[in-house]
């Protein structure tokens, strides 16, 4: 399993997909790992080169015990791909990966070749911060299986929990085995964002999506990340909750596909 010390935390990544091709780089929601892109990796790699990778206290990635923050997340990316010797990429993420991506289109423009920001806020109204507090109280009390079962109505559409229930035991299994002490850190992470006042500074293409009956998240922050960032994107995927991802993995993926092709790198 490929693990690389950069910015004084040892990473895990992995590469997927033709090495000739365009490079999509990954970037987890809060509570993710690498293999949670198992329903975007095999559209995403019939295009691109995908590099999928765990954040510091994430996954198989080290989990130090410090405070993190979306600007260390965006340090350490950029280390990582000084390390593997990449200079610019498309940046997909989600929640959490999504707003890594904004601190990335503001920092370091100069790493990013187009943004893909799925289910994301670029800062937290009061009904946000109030279900995040719950979240981070629920996690301090070390359960994985009880914080999954407090969260998942959060996160997951009525539809989709009545439709696929077959799909709620495999992501209550990685909740079991979540690091609640890192998840912590992540959170509290998240609860000091706020990133909106600087969004007129992205000039990088941007697609922005958001889910429909999103209810962490909802679809009107999607909407002023669109007004804010010029020449941006918006698509709203319907009838799916937050994990978006795996509730409509398809309308996604065609989405984000359809954007990329838009922005191809320059032939040298």
């Amino acid at each position: 399993m490929p693990t690389i010390k950069v910015n004084d935390v040892n990473l895990y990544y992995e590469f997927h997909g033709d090495e000739k091709n365009e490079l999509i780089i990954l970037n987890n929601g809060v509570f993710m790992n690498t293999t949670s892109w198992v329903f975007q990796l095999p559209a995403l790699t019939k295009r691109y080169r995908v590099l999928a990778y765990d954040m510091r206290g994430q996954g198989q990635s080290e989990h130090p015990e410090s405070e993190y923050s979306l600007e260390l997340h965006a340090e350490d990316l950029v280390a990582l791909m000084d390390a593997l010797k990449i200079q610019k990429a498309h940046l997909v993420g989600t929640s959490y990966g999504g707003e890594l991506n904004l601190v990335m289109g503001v920092r370091y423009p100069e790493r990013c070749h187009t943004l893909t920001i799925i289910a994301s806020v670029s800062h937290s109204e009061a009904l946000i911060s109030a279900m995040i507090e719950r979240w981070r109280l629920a996690a301090q009390l070390g359960d994985g299986p009880k914080f999954f079962r407090l969260i998942y109505s959060d996160v997951y559409s009525e539809n989709f929990l009545v439709n696929r229930p077959d799909l709620i035991p495999m992501a209550e299994q990685r909740y079991a085995t979540l690091d609640l002490s890192a998840a912590v850190r992540l959170i509290e992470s998240f609860q000091r964002f706020n990133i909106t006042s600087e969004l007129p500074k992205i000039k990088t293409p941007t697609c922005i999506i958001s889910a429909e009956l999103d209810l962490l998240k909802p679809r009107r922050y999607g909407e002023l990340m669109h007004k804010a960032i010029a020449d941006s994107e918006f698509h709203l995927i319907p009838n799916a909750g937050h994990v978006v991802v795996l509730e409509k993995a398809n309308e996604v993926n065609t989405v984000v596909l359809g954007f990329l092709a838009k922005h191809p790198f320059v032939t040298q």
